[in-house]
């Protein structure tokens, strides 16, 4: 085998974002130059940096190094899907691994079992967290780097992409005094931003708020930030304990993970405290669920909890490569469309292109279900009224689901079909 990388010619990233980092289609031949240098010069641990710092300037979330029976393969995830980036000599993959390691504080000796360590890396100017978690496969050690966002970038609640409804409600909900807010879905959806922006929104020298955090991705002013320490036993339950007798306004705790937060930070919630956290759930009422399985009494439950807020993000259509088409018929009776009408409505899907990573979309936007918990919701929940009814209700109150909000971005000509498919299929669960 060449001991030189071979890179996967059908791969172009995004000219627009990349141009000034000489990354992207044009430019590959470039990189493989300057990786084959590195190569015969300062080795793999240089090249790894190379590969962690294109990945920053591409916004990208992921960075996958995985032997395989003919190389190291490396793939970034960029808007949530993964691309094939490059293949490497198999020789340079344990001193490319090992350099991580060494970085992130972890035992290089050690490559039976799996692994976790963490990094700070400085990209452009800016210090950056990064995770690491390793573990072996029959090739070999397998490392990914799980790439923070920007510690300095913050989004306010008017820019996660919400409808006036829906910003509405859940300003209504953070103006509470005390209670519970949740933020629900999948690993990925972007819940942690969406807390931040929370937190941005009520952050004011008039309150004391404290956050509870594994880790801490982003720094807030003004705002007491805890990180717990699962290796010494303080976990967000003590953590929990010790910032309430720390007289707090409103605490933010980064994910309810067992039954002894949820009931925690449920009390709390009564007692004064207004409560945000996350949960994995896939809409908001099925987060009513989880916290009885986490044997919430349903009482506290019913009292303790403002709001909940359902999201996920949804792949855009690449604004340069699009196609325009009418609907079919299946597409009219999924988008409530009636059939004589279709020659009124266009939408779009996206073409391949370097531009977009061959995949006809370019970036993400988020949809979200806002669950308002008023009296009647209140009722069903002390009554232990089904998921299903409970969703009438909140439906019936003003609440647009999840398939409503992607259908609108449909309608809209911002994703396609098969990006409300794909939402759809997550909600069947």
């Amino acid at each position: 085998m060449s001991d030189q990388p071979e890179f996967i010619a059908n791969n172009g990233l995004s000219d627009t974002e990349m141009a000034n980092q000489k990354f992207h289609a044009t430019a590959h031949a470039g990189l493989r130059d300057e990786l084959n240098e590195l190569l015969d010069v300062v080795g793999p641990g240089q090249l790894g940096e190379v590969v962690l710092d294109r990945a920053f300037s591409l916004n990208a979330t992921d960075l996958h190094f995985e032997p395989t029976g003919n190389g190291l393969r490396i793939r970034m995830r960029v808007d949530g899907l993964l691309h094939d980036l490059a293949k490497l000599p198999i020789s340079v993959a344990a001193p490319l691994i090992s350099r991580f390691k060494v970085m992130a504080g972890m035992d290089i000796a050690e490559r039976r079992l799996a692994q976790d360590g963490h990094l700070s890396y400085v990209s452009r100017n800016i210090a950056r967290d990064v995770r690491l978690g390793s573990g072996p496969t029959v090739y070999g050690e397998r490392i990914i780097l799980r790439l923070q966002p920007d510690p300095r970038q913050f989004h306010g609640l008017n820019d996660l992409g919400m409808d006036e409804r829906d910003t509405s409600a859940l300003r209504r909900c953070l103006a509470s005094p005390y209670g519970l807010i949740l933020v629900v879905g999948p690993v990925g959806s972007g819940k942690s931003t969406s807390v931040y922006s929370f937190l941005r929104e009520l952050n004011n020298p008039h309150h004391s708020i404290v956050s509870i955090e594994d880790p801490v991705e982003r720094r807030v002013e003004d705002v007491c930030q805890v990180q717990v320490e699962p290796k010494i036993g303080f976990e967000f339950a003590q953590a929990l304990r010790c910032v309430l007798r720390q007289d707090p306004d409103i605490m933010m705790v980064g994910e309810i993970r067992d039954a002894e937060t949820a009931q925690i930070a449920c009390q709390s919630a009564l007692t004064g405290v207004l409560v945000l956290s996350t949960l994995h759930a896939s809409t908001s009422v099925a987060a009513i669920d989880v916290l009885k399985n986490f044997d919430v009494p349903s009482p506290i439950l019913a009292n303790s909890l403002r709001g909940v807020v359902s999201q996920r993000l949804v792949l855009q259509v690449c604004p340069k490569h699009r196609q325009e088409y009418q609907p079919n018929e299946a597409d009219c009776r999924i988008l409530n469309i009636a059939p004589d009408d279709a020659h009124q409505y266009t939408l779009v899907r996206g073409i391949p292109h370097d531009d977009n990573f061959h995949s006809g979309y370019f970036g993400r936007v988020g949809i979200y279900e806002v669950m308002e918990v008023n009296r009647e919701l209140q009722n069903g929940i002390l009554r232990k009224a089904q998921a299903s009814e409970l969703s009438e209700i909140a439906v019936k109150l003003g609440m647009a689901t999840l398939t409503d909000a992607v259908r609108k971005k449909v309608l809209e000509k911002v994703t396609t079909m098969d990006q409300f498919h794909a939402t759809a299929l997550s909600l069947q669960d």
